[in-house]
């Protein structure tokens, strides 16, 4: 297979994976991370999550540009039931088609990624049926998500924050991929792209929270090859969530909620530390 054809079947896989890690995440966060079911759709989502890094991390390897576009997800939303069954479609589907995809490329690595993608999947599969068959009557004729509690402009706040958030952990993500000759900042700039799926979640939760999904919008995604063009736009962004996360401090609205308070006492420190380190990397460059 040419180079070109592998890097672009390997986009479309990232984005059906993008799409799977959206889908379970939303899901876990309307049923709650406390409970059962929540939890159990966390879990896949992490896993999910390698299944894209896997992907990306070869497609760096092979001087390509990853999408970042997450693909449709189709699931019948009627009910709990009908959700799981297509989770269970979905995850079947892929089976045969990595496995066929592993018989198209040559390289020893691609392929046994490419297996492992499919074998994955179908452990995927077999939860959710397993996760089907244990629920409840109520459960399977149910919906998930709460009544809500929280205003509409309090709630489009939370979103923006998950907007915001998450294009700058797909921006990490890309530079870790791309840059990836330097092991030790790739590593670091996936590190921190793991820390802001964290404070994605704690935005996050409070929507599902309410009974409303989380929306994940990507947006436009820096290009840059250079290590030091691409470190400076990272500080850039990190030092504009700090201000706008101070400001948000002060909002009487915000104060209200404690939990919320904790979180992003946490993420305003972990934006500070983040903005030093990358200036730090950029100064050994």
């Amino acid at each position: 297979m040419e180079k070109r054809d592998l890097i672009e079947m390997l986009n479309k896989d990232i984005a059906d994976e993008h799409a799977a890690i959206i889908r379970y995440l939303v899901h876990g966060w309307l049923e709650g991370e406390d409970t059962p079911l929540g939890a159990s759709l966390l879990s896949r989502s992490r896993e999910e999550m390698w299944h894209m890094h896997w992907l990306g991390m070869i497609i760096g390897q092979l001087d390509g540009e990853p999408n970042f576009t997450p693909a449709p997800y189709p699931y019948d939303p009627t009910n709990r039931s009908t959700i799981f069954k297509s989770y269970v479609e979905y995850e079947e589907k892929l089976i045969p088609h990595y496995k066929a995809e592993a018989d198209r490329v040559d390289d020893p690595h691609i392929k046994r990624v490419l297996q492992r993608e499919a074998w994955e999947s179908a452990i995927h599969a077999r939860k959710f049926q397993r996760i089907l068959g244990k629920l409840s009557k109520e459960q399977a004729s149910g919906v998930p998500g709460g009544e809500p509690e929280l205003s509409k402009e309090f709630m489009s706040m939370l979103q923006k924050e998950v907007t915001s958030k998450y294009n700058e952990m797909l921006q990490h993500i890309r530079y870790s991929w791309v840059l990836r000759k330097d092991s030790l900042l790739a590593w670091q700039l996936m590190d921190h792209a793991m820390e802001k799926m964290k404070q994605i979640a704690h935005f996050a939760e409070d929507i599902g929270g309410n009974g409303i999904p989380p929306k994940f919008k990507p947006g436009k995604v820096d290009m840059s090859k250079g290590i030091s063009n691409a470190l400076r736009k990272a500080v850039t962004d990190v030092r504009s969530s700090y201000k706008r996360h101070m400001k948000l401090k002060e909002d009487s609205e915000f104060k209200k909620h404690g939990g919320m308070v904790i979180n992003l006492d946490l993420t305003s420190q972990q934006e500070q530390y983040q903005a030093e380190e990358l200036e730090d990397m950029d100064k050994k460059k």
